[in-house]
């Protein structure tokens, strides 16, 4: 299944514990070789997988972001 935001892709784990991204996934999201993925667990929702390099500059967005000072 694929739209213009939306995808779906099947892989199968080995005996070794390892996936292999679909090279169509690899295109969408711009994973290369060598790059670090970070993966995100919750037991009742699953397992999500990011960019580690992506997820680094968004933290560090909120880390420096200018908020509201009524929370201190």
């Amino acid at each position: 299944m694929e739209n213009k935001d939306k995808f779906i892709w099947t892989t199968k784990v080995s005996d070794k514990g390892q996936i292999v991204i679909p090279k169509e996934a690899r295109d969408v999201f711009n994973i290369k070789q060598g790059d670090t993925l970070i993966l995100f667990g919750d037991k009742s929702k699953g397992i999500a997988i990011a960019k580690y390099d992506d997820y680094l500059k968004f933290a560090h967005a909120i880390f420096n972001a200018k908020g509201d000072d009524s929370c201190d």
